[in-house]
C-alpha cells in the first residue's frame, strides 16, 4: 500500500498508542500526512516526532467542540484539506478501575462519560469531518466501533451502547452524504480482542501471562489476539482510493469470532 494516501491529510483521535498509533504509522508509510490527535500529550507528541515531518501533533478532547473547531480549521489552514477521519478515541469505563457496568447498577454519571467519549466525539468528529471535506466533495470518514456494538456485553452496557450507536451514525453519514452529493464515504471497523495496552491490567506480567491470554481468546476461531497493524491494514485500504465504492459498510476483525459457532481445531496424529 506503499504510496496509496500520497498528498492526503488525515486525522486520527485516539492515536498516542493501540490502534490509532498503529493507524498512524500505516498511514505515514503510505505516504499521507498526519494529524495525531489526543488527550495523552506526552505519548502523542513523542510519536509523531518518531514519524517525522509527514506527521504533526494536535491536543484533541473530543467531547469539546471547541476543540474541534480549532483542530480542523489548523488542518485546513496548514494542508488546506482534510482527506481522512479516523474517528478511533474511545474509553472502556474501567479506566479508573472496577465500577458496576451493568444495566442495572450503572449509575448514570459512568454511562454518561462513554457515551460522551465514544458517541458524542464520533459525532462531532463526523460533523466537522464533512464540513472540511465539502470544498473538494470527497473524503473518507472511518469509525472504530466494536465486536460489542453488535452483541449485547452485560457487564459493559455503556461501552456496547456506544459502540452500537457508532455503527448506526456511520451508516446515517454515510446516507446524508450521499443525499448531498458528495462523494464522502463513512464506514465502521469492529474489532474484537486487539492486543493493546487496555488489556495489559488484565494479562500482567507473571508466569501465567501465556495461560491468561489464552483463556481470554479461548471463544475465538483463530485462537489468538488480533494486533493494532491488522486493524491498520483495513483503516488504510477505507482511506485509499482504492475503497471508493465503499460507504456505509461495516468489517469485523474478531478472528471469525462473529461468523457463528467457535470452530474446534482438528487435531493431526
Amino acid at each position: 500500500m506503499t504510496g496509496k494516501l500520497h498528498s492526503k491529510t488525515a486525522l486520527i483521535t485516539g492515536a498516542a498508542q493501540g490502534i490509532g498509533a498503529a493507524i498512524a504509522r500505516a498511514f505515514v508509510d503510505a505516504g499521507g500526512f498526519v494529524y495525531l490527535t489526543d488527550i495523552n500529550d506526552g505519548p502523542g507528541a513523542d510519536l509523531a516526532r518518531a514519524l517525522g515531518d509527514q506527521a504533526r501533533y494536535l491536543p484533541l478532547d473530543v467531547r469539546s467542540e471547541d476543540d474541534w473547531q480549532r483542530v480542523t480549521a489548523q488542518a485546513l489552514g496548514e494542508r488546506g484539506r482534510l482527506d481522512v477521519l479516523v474517528n478511533n478515541a474511545g474509553i472502556t469505563g474501567f479506566e479508573q478501575g472496577a465500577v458496576a457496568h451493568d444495566p442495572e447498577n450503572a449509575s448514570l454519571a459512568d454511562w454518561q462519560a462513554v457515551h460522551r467519549t465514544n458517541l458524542d466525539g464520533v459525532f462531532l468528529g463526523c460533523k466537522y469531518a464533512i464540513r472540511s471535506m465539502r470544498a473538494q466533495r470527497t473524503g473518507s470518514i472511518i469509525n472504530i466501533s466494536s465486536r460489542s456494538g453488535l452483541v449485547g456485553i452485560p457487564g459493559a452496557a455503556a461501552y456496547a451502547s456506544s459502540k452500537a450507536a457508532v455503527r448506526n451514525h456511520s451508516k446515517t453519514v454515510a446516507l446524508y452524504c450521499a443525499e448531498q452529493g458528495l462523494k464522502v464515504r463513512c464506514n465502521s471497523i469492529h474489532p474484537a480482542a486487539i492486543l493493546t495496552p487496555i488489556w495489559e491490567p488484565m494479562l500482567g506480567t507473571g508466569d501465567d501471562r501465556a495461560a491468561r491470554m489464552a483463556a481470554l481468546v479461548r471463544d475465538t476461531p483463530l485462537r489468538r489476539f488480533g494486533l493494532p497493524e491488522e486493524v491498520a491494514a483495513m483503516a488504510l485500504l477505507l482511506a485509499c482510493d482504492d475503497a471508493t465504492y465503499i460507504t456505509g459498510s461495516e468489517f469485523n476483525i474478531d478472528g471469525g469470532l462473529l461468523a457463528g459457532s467457535a470452530a474446534t481445531p482438528v487435531q493431526v496424529e
